[in-house]
């Protein structure tokens, strides 16, 4: 791993912004999940696929 300092930041340190970033996006994930019990597996989640798996999960349901 290399370290280059930032020239703007004091001492040369960098934010940590875009790290924190990626960590609502599986709480959100899970919290669709626990609302309506269908997983969705692929980003960016939409209202068509939430409601595509809604479907599926209908004539899964009716057909067994």
């Amino acid at each position: 791993m290399l370290e280059y300092p930032s020239v703007n930041g004091p001492y040369g340190v960098k934010g940590l912004g875009e790290m924190t970033a990626n960590s609502p996006i599986p709480a959100i994930a899970n919290a669709i999940y626990n609302a309506i019990g269908v997983r969705i597996t692929e980003l960016p989640i939409t209202p068509e696929k939430i409601l595509r798996a809604l479907e599926e999960k209908d004539n899964v349901t009716s057909a067994g």
